[in-house]
């Protein structure tokens, strides 16, 4: 079996356009992967176009490791973003077409079942004005849904102090959302790497008294240092690493940064086996795993394959049920969270996934520019107030 085909589809939404990867091999069996990333569509799309000629093309899709190696090494210039995020949505497209023509699904090609249901957690939700009540009035659409998890970044555009009023404004945010969803439920807050170290503690100090499952990305993700200045100050579990690729950027992260969650995301890290391979060095941390997903429903499925083989899975990232609704009708077969609030274990081969391309191309690419440093960025859509 050779690949014989690479092509890109651009799916635009409100605040983010999406980008889907098909794989066409001269047998007929055809693999889907996503390689979208915000603000950056325009870029992965013409990386994806010269790796299928210089490395795709022509290559067997269950050699994974030797195409993974040859799309990460041979180009000179290699690594960053662009790069690491075309490589995984080909080599996710890779593992749909091996569960497909092995007729399983592909968590039983990665290591089998691990877990026996996957928590997710909602993101996405609280589009609405930067009010404790605006806020908490949201979260009745999330409980109808059957989360039992949500994640919201409280602090508006931020930066790396917080005006008094704001920091008193986003404190009161969380606490509101904890009275309307009671003690059960999961409050997990996004900080979006926007503070000094001493900001991050200030804030975590005063978010303790309502038991935040973490706080994320609380220091900006260039400086590991100052990562773990802030982590052996602040007294809630840390999560981070959404914007950390591949293993290599993985071994400085574990190796001395303080975290006790890290985010890979499964289309920027470097795909599915890459993914296994980042959860594996932090069982060895005794670092669990909350993959990051603010992607689309390709990226929820292959995130949720993989997912269901790790031993320190802990909890699922997902948009899904709070975007538009033609998104997930673009990519039929993706994975749904039950009135319970969990992931089920997928059962068609593959990734289980469609692409209804006539769909995709009633909503084209969109001329969008997402900043979550620009007030009222929570709305995710232009002149919604």
């Amino acid at each position: 079996m050779r690949i014989t085909n690479v092509e890109t589809f651009v799916l635009g939404t409100n605040w983010r356009n999406l980008v889907f990867v098909k794989l066409t091999t001269d047998e007929g069996v055809t693999g889907i992967g996503e390689a979208s990333l915000t603000n950056l569509e325009d870029a992965v799309v013409g990386y994806i176009g010269a790796a299928a000629r210089n490395n795709v093309i022509g290559s067997d899709p269950f050699n994974i490791e030797d195409l993974w190696q040859r799309m990460f090494r041979n180009d000179f210039w290699r690594g960053g973003v662009v790069a690491y995020t075309g490589i995984s949505a080909i080599e996710i497209a890779c593992w749909d077409i091996v569960g497909k023509t092995l007729g399983v699904p592909c968590w039983k090609i990665m290591g089998g079942q691990a877990q026996g249901k996957l928590k997710a957690y909602a993101n996405g939700w609280y589009q609405v004005e930067h009010t404790p009540e605006a806020i908490a009035g949201a979260t009745k659409k999330v409980l109808a849904r059957g989360y039992k998890a949500l994640k919201l970044d409280p602090f508006g555009a931020g930066g790396y102090e917080l005006s008094r009023e704001e920091f008193l404004n986003s404190i009161a945010i969380i606490e509101a959302v904890r009275s309307e969803v009671g003690p059960d439920v999961e409050i997990l807050v996004e900080m979006h790497g926007r503070f000094s170290p001493s900001t991050a503690v200030r804030i975590s100090e005063a978010l303790e008294p309502f038991m935040p499952t973490f706080v994320e990305e609380p220091v900006p993700p260039e400086n590991m240092a100052e990562l773990k200045r802030a982590s052996e100050q602040i007294r809630i579990p840390v999560a981070t690493g959404e914007r950390c690729y591949t293993r290599y950027g993985y071994k400085e992260l574990l190796a001395g940064s303080g975290v006790d969650v890290i985010q890979p995301d499964i289309i920027h890290c470097g795909g599915m086996l890459e993914l296994k391979k980042i959860a594996a060095m932090a069982d060895a941390h005794f670092v669990t795993v909350a993959p990051h997903n603010s992607q689309g429903p390709v990226c929820t499925a292959a995130s949720v394959h993989v997912d269901f083989t790790l031993t320190n899975f802990k909890i699922q990232e997902c948009f899904d049920d709070f975007v538009e609704p033609y998104i997930k009708q673009a990519v039929p077969g993706c994975p749904e969270v039950n009135a319970e609030g969990y992931f089920d274990l997928p059962e068609r081969p593959g990734l289980g996934l469609d692409l209804d391309i006539d769909l995709i191309k009633e909503h084209p690419k969109r001329d969008l520019h997402f900043n979550l440093w620009e007030d009222d960025w929570q709305f995710r859509q232009s002149g919604q107030k």
